[in-house]
């Protein structure tokens, strides 16, 4: 058969295999965005136990459900702000919700048919858990306490965010009269208490309302970094030394530190490990920064860290403020409960090891393999903090952690990220355990006397995995639990201890969201002792704010064969690696190579000669399963990684919420992003941006995922810059050889309220100190201008994503203008990767409207709105804001994500019919199998992908890559394409390494294969 008779037969096959991939294809649908934030109060009852409230944080709605005798009716459903993730009623008919994305707090008329909001407040970055306390008016607390980080666009002149402030509160607690909330656009607090602490999360009441508690979220442990320019060179033999000559009070005398890294300096092959720097933890008996052996670094650490967790705010004090705070409660608070009995706070937390070094066997030295963090609660009186481990059989091992394998039944008594408690009448502590599918209980008085014995005989299994929430009915014997991951309802009959029956929620995840999250908490599927899991560090998918040395003595050396940047050398990696701050999982999706290093790489499978395909970086992490969270079985399947690669891949970054809601530069960031990207030489080589690469259409933020050398011991990936304003807490830093530091910069700064700063160790105290380094060429009104713009930095979305106001009859000459920027910031061209045509935002509406519950979505193009009834004619911005001028037709504006306000807005099921054309003909505007039996559907408008290819390694179809394509590998193509091969076959078909082959792939190699198309081989 002829060259050309063939192709003509492969183009047929090429014809055929677009007609079936097409009719396979799955309706367009909106886009949604995986944020995967943390529910604090996810559930919560109604004073009079009528009702149970419960957040449907990926629908963005508050759920309603009337009780009746235990039975779950549900009654309604109202949209609130993006992300909500606590929920609590102040009176039987009055529920307020916090919404994480939106930095506001929605209040809920559930009284009103149908329920509505009936005003937003506006508060600080990331708000997290609300409470009601102080004094009372008849049954009911009448102040609102709301926990945020000090930063945001809401904040007001008088807590300023104060990022480059030593010593500055970072945590702030929101207090809100209910009956006189102002006409300000968000609402006016009676006062905004600061906290020594950073990013705040869980709240409790005491049960007479007058004390308020506030916990840190990340609290930290007492464990900082001594920068490697600060440690000894030549190990564990090295003589002490001087650093920069600064004597801290309690240091060594001399100005001295003791001297080189512990042992072992070298790997089991021998190799002298590069030198790096060391993780030290405060010794309260002596007050010094100590090593394992018990050496004093004080000399090396210029600040204190009073570790305060938790605060007691006088509730009824006018203004509250702040009464006592308690310290060394946990690394990682999650919950309180107070013991209605004795008055006792206790407090769910896991406890951090990152001073222990290594994970791996522990063969040549330590290791925290499956002991990275311990699950407790903690005990706090007036007199007293009492941690209590609950995972205390482990420790009773022969070995303890490090017995393997651990008996199944020692796993199964285990309980793993301990979150929402209750406490019942008969003195029964139920604790919701994230990470292991059950409710843990215990009688409360053991636990505070610490007696208890973990036993797997006590704890309450849960369908569906993630129980975040926990809500007790005593009345009907129930306790309710919302399960996350698969988004439900559970009752429990508290008599026998079952569950007996189950309430979905409506969910939009897509399934790859809803299958892959389970491997980033469930310890007891990703670790054998059921305690450990990525979570534990990765809190929710972001960091755990500490640094951890997990390198691994009993490892090789192994090849950095990553792609370079302007500047570098493929040095290979050594196991010996030292601190790393934990990195996010946020907005990994464009990023490449993966860990600080980048060891984490593609890179060393074949089909990603070039090293950036982060699918492939990502599963490279399966050898952690077994190395570090001690999965006695090791790596999890190629088909679980799968799933929890495609999850994690998802989650996106926040907006940033430091830059201006109109997405404009103040002065001085935009001269820092001037000397960024306009400076053409900064540090004696390129531009800023010549290494920290800022694309937004290819999704890079500060990463292209290359490899540079900055005169480290070790050379690393670039890394992204969209978190930094994350980071800020620690002030103080010595001066190590390559740098050049103010002297005020490294004397001692006094209290912080975090250990870790930048770079890769944490060890760097501010964005201007580590322009210090010698490598730059900048004056300090260009550090200065550099750091802010650094705070500022771009991010996936813009800054006005999430953000909310409620029109209302009473406050249109403070709201107005806040729809105005709402309305022009969602009518302004944005550069989104994969989404040609966006806009800033979606920007909704919701309202209830001559009784019912309406919503409507910006034209970008007309400025018109378009409503949820398909053949309504479009309304305009004015007649919108007249509807609010009407009592009881409030209307809400929130800027949705691009792509994600059709669902939000006007389809919530995606099915194709608009809600309120469902709801008029009766069908569930929560199920698309439920529709109208007549009526058309309307399309869902879609963006067209346009995914960032990977660099061209090989022509496209060149299977063997041997330089040419054949027809027989065109038809190998054709094969994976209708799925009777798979696409491991031949890799280098998914040019856009998006998973598949698509039509243009395959006439790409045809082209090849005819001499038409020589421009994409590549074969050098």
């Amino acid at each position: 058969m002829s060259l050309c008779k063939t192709l003509v037969i492969a183009l047929g096959w090429i014809a055929s295999a677009a007609c079936t991939v097409a009719s396979l294809a799955s309706p367009a649908t909106a886009v949604f965005y995986e944020f995967e934030s943390g529910q604090v109060r996810p559930l919560a009852l109604s004073p009079d136990r009528t009702h149970l409230f419960a957040v449907n944080t990926p629908d963005a709605r508050l759920e309603i459900f009337s009780i009746d005798g235990g039975s779950l009716t549900h009654q309604g459903s109202v949209p609130v702000g993006l992300e909500p993730v606590a929920v609590a009623a102040r009176t039987n008919t009055e529920v307020w919700v916090v919404n994480l994305l939106s930095d506001s707090v929605s209040i809920v008329d559930i009284a009103s048919n149908p329920p509505r909001i009936v005003r937003t407040l506006l508060v600080g970055d990331e708000p997290h858990d609300i409470v009601f306390g102080g004094p009372r008016d008849g049954a009911f607390f009448t102040r609102a306490f709301i926990t945020t980080a000090r930063r945001g666009q809401n904040l007001p002149a008088s807590v300023a965010a104060n990022l480059v402030t030593p010593g500055t509160p970072r945590a702030l607690v929101w207090v809100f009269a209910a009956a006189s909330l102002g006409d300000s656009i968000g609402g006016t607090p009676i006062n905004i208490v600061e906290l020594f602490g950073d990013t705040p999360r869980a709240l409790a009441v005491s049960p007479d309302g007058a004390s308020v508690y506030a916990a840190v979220f990340q609290s930290g442990n007492e464990t900082t970094t001594v920068s490697e320019g600060a440690v000894c060179n030549g190990g564990s033999g090295a003589a002490p030394c001087t650093v920069d000559g600064i004597q801290v009070p309690g240091g060594m005398p001399n100005a001295q530190v003791p001297g080189g890294l512990p042992a072992p300096n070298r790997n089991v092959e021998n190799v002298l490990g590069p030198e790096v720097g060391l993780i030290v933890k405060l010794n309260r008996g002596n007050g010094q920064w100590q090593d394992q052996l018990g050496r004093n670094w004080t000399n090396a650490v210029r600040f204190n860290l009073p570790d305060l967790d938790v605060f007691k705010i006088d509730a009824a004090a006018s203004p509250p403020v702040q009464s006592a705070a308690y310290a060394h409660v946990g690394t990682v608070l999650y919950n309180m409960v107070v013991n209605p009995d004795d008055g006792k706070l206790l407090v769910s937390n896991t406890e951090a090891r990152n001073e222990v070094r290594f994970e791996g066997p522990g063969i040549l030295g330590t290791t925290v393999r499956g002991h990275l963090h311990e699950a407790r609660i903690t005990v706090i009186d007036s007199n007293s903090v009492a941690p209590r481990h609950l995972n205390k059989h482990l420790v009773a091992l022969p070995q303890g952690y490090r017995t393997t394998p651990i008996p199944a039944v020692m796993k199964a008594a285990s309980l793993a990220t301990p979150t929402d408690m209750v406490i019942g009448s008969d003195g029964t502590l139920y604790v919701a355990a994230f990470g292991s599918s059950q409710v843990g209980t215990f009688n409360v008085a053991t636990l505070e006397n610490d007696s208890f014995t973990p036993d797997v005989a006590s704890h309450i299994d849960v369908s569906g995995g993630g129980p975040s929430g926990l809500a007790l009915d005593e009345a009907h014997s129930r306790l309710y639990v919302l399960t996350r991951f698969d988004n439900s309802i559970k009752a429990i009959d508290t008599s026998n201890r079952r569950e007996v029956a189950q309430f979905p929620l409506f969910n939009p995840e897509p399934p790859s969201v809803t299958r892959g999250r389970r491997f980033l908490y469930d310890a007891q599927l990703t670790s054998s002792n059921g305690e450990a899991s990525c979570a534990g560090c990765h809190v929710f998918g972001d960091f755990d704010s500490l640094a951890w040395d997990l390198g691994n003595p009993d490892d090789i050396v192994k090849p950095g064969n990553n792609p370079l940047g302007p500047i570098g050398d493929f040095v290979p990696f050594h196991p010996l690696k030292g601190p790393m701050t934990t990195q996010t999982l946020r907005g990994l999706e464009h990023d490449g190579p993966m860990h600080w290093r980048g060891d984490r790489s593609g890179a060393q499978y074949a089909g990603d000669e070039g090293g950036l395909d982060t699918q492939l970086a990502f599963k490279a992490f399966n050898v952690a399963f077994g190395g570090l969270l001690g999965r006695d079985e090791g790596p999890i399947s190629d088909a679980d990684m799968q799933a929890f690669t495609d999850f994690a891949l998802q989650i996106v970054m926040p907006p940033n919420p430091v830059r201006s809601l109109d997405n404009q530069l103040n002065s001085v960031q935009a001269g820092g992003r001037d000397i960024f990207l306009n400076r053409a030489v900064s540090d004696g080589v390129v531009a800023c941006r010549g290494c920290h690469t800022l694309d937004p259409s290819k999704g890079f933020f500060g990463t292209p995922g290359r490899t540079t050398f900055e005169g480290e011991t070790q050379q690393f990936k670039v890394p992204q810059l969209r978190n930094m304003y994350a980071k800020v807490g620690m002030f103080g830093m010595t001066d190590p050889s390559f740098n050049d530091l103010p002297l005020a910069d490294r004397q001692f700064q006094g209290d912080q309220v975090r250990g870790f700063g930048f770079t890769h160790d944490g060890s760097v105290a501010r964005v201007l100190d580590f322009l210090h380094s010698a490598i730059f060429r900048l004056s300090e009104d260009d550090r200065s201008q550099l750091e802010q713009f650094m705070m500022a930095f771009n991010t996936t979305f813009a800054p006005i994503v999430g953000q909310q106001v409620t029109l209302t009859a009473s406050n249109a000459e403070a709201v107005n203008p806040r729809v105005d920027l709402m309305l022009a910031r969602a009518m302004t061209d944005y550069v989104l990767v994969n989404q040609p045509g966006s806009k800033e935002c979606d920007l909704i509406v919701k309202a209830t409207i001559n009784g019912q519950a309406r919503g409507y979505l910006l034209d970008a193009t007309t400025g018109l709105f378009r409503s949820d009834r398909a053949l309504e004619p479009m309304v305009s911005d004015a007649q919108l804001r007249t509807l609010a001028a009407n009592p009881g037709q409030e209307v809400t504006y929130t800027c949705a994500p691009p792509g994600s306000g059709w669902r939000l807005a006007l389809d919530r099921d995606g099915d194709g019919f608009l809600d309120r054309d469902e709801l008029d003909a009766g069908s569930d505007v929560a199920n698309a199998a439920d529709v109208p039996a007549s009526g058309t559907p309307v399309p869902t408008p879609a963006f067209m992908p346009t995914p960032t290819p990977s660099p061209v390694i090989a022509c496209v179809g060149d299977c063997d890559k041997d330089g040419e394509v054949t027809v027989s590998e065109v038809m190998t193509g054709v094969n994976i394409a209708l799925g009777s091969r798979d696409l491991t076959t031949c890799l280098s078909f998914d040019r856009n390494r998006d998973g598949s082959v698509t039509v243009d792939e395959l006439l790409e190699a045809v082209r090849i294969v005819l001499g038409d198309d020589v421009v994409t081989c590549n074969l050098g």
